[in-house]
């Protein structure tokens, strides 16, 4: 994944919530992001306030890569589930399984969705430390450092101090405009930067290419797929309603479903 990540142009990583979402969208792109907002929607049925335990999301990791063998990983930390030590014991877990990265955010407890309001970030130096000790325990992962700031000034202290670490690319999490895009690619130093889309969120709706002329260099979508499934969810089901119970003709059937599912079984991968 850094490879691709400093090719040029802006790698696309797809939030996926479940292994039935990998297999679709893993046949349109070649990276996925390990969404934990869509992991709490998905295995919990809560919101993105930091119920994920990090032995859960391990195992959802080993299950993906053992299907996806190819496919880059980036996956969502959160806080590195509070402590500096247990952050460092997760992302030595994650790349002994074979994740491509994980993002690490400068969120304080209770934490929140990036896009929601009353996020409380930690001290600078106090996120600075626990990155700093992840970096040491990582090998060869991609590390993305990420800012929950706010306040413009705050922003912009945060992404130079993240850009001066060791870390491989940065992410401003909420950022509003394209105006601040550049205004945080101005002081990254040539740090990689990170775009993070979310329908109904905070930051606009930007193409690759509009991405691509903003500097930036990779960009994730945290919820296509979570998002397109409650509402192909609700709109399947009232039309069964609306029908009398009959299954339509036009769905996706058991040999469709099948021809998916069979990819993931490891002796059918390629050698």
């Amino acid at each position: 994944m850094r490879d691709a990540v400093r090719a040029g142009g802006v790698t696309p990583l797809v939030g996926i919530f479940d292994m039935f979402s990998a297999s679709v969208a893993a046949r349109h792109y070649d990276g996925l992001f390990v969404s934990g907002f869509g992991f709490a929607a998905s295995y919990y049925g809560l919101p993105d306030i930091g119920f994920i335990a990090w032995p859960d999301i391990v195992a959802f990791v080993q299950r993906l890569r053992q299907a996806f063998p190819r496919h880059h990983l980036l996956v969502d930390i959160d806080d590195g589930y509070a402590d500096p030590e247990v952050a460092c014991h997760v992302v030595a877990q994650l790349e002994a399984i074979g994740a491509s990265g994980v993002v690490l955010e400068d969120q304080d407890r209770p934490r929140r969705c990036g896009h929601v309001n009353g996020k409380r970030i930690l001290p600078l130096g106090e996120y600075l430390e626990k990155l700093r000790m992840v970096l040491e325990t990582r090998r060869d992962l991609v590390v993305v450092a990420r800012t929950d700031a706010t306040g413009e000034e705050e922003i912009l202290r945060r992404a130079e101090a993240l850009a001066a670490t060791d870390a491989d690319v940065i992410l401003v999490d909420g950022v509003r405009s394209a105006a601040w895009i550049r205004k945080v690619k101005a002081v990254a130093g040539g740090k990689p930067l990170l775009f993070n889309q979310i329908a109904g969120g905070k930051s606009p709706r930007f193409s690759l290419s509009d991405l691509a002329e903003l500097g930036v260099d990779v960009a994730i979508y945290s919820t296509p797929c979570l998002f397109a499934a409650q509402s192909a969810m609700e709109e399947a089901l009232t039309r069964l309603a609306k029908d009398d119970g009959r299954l339509p003709e036009d769905s996706v059937g058991v040999a469709d479903c099948l021809d998916l599912l069979e990819r993931n079984i490891s002796r059918h991968h390629e050698r």
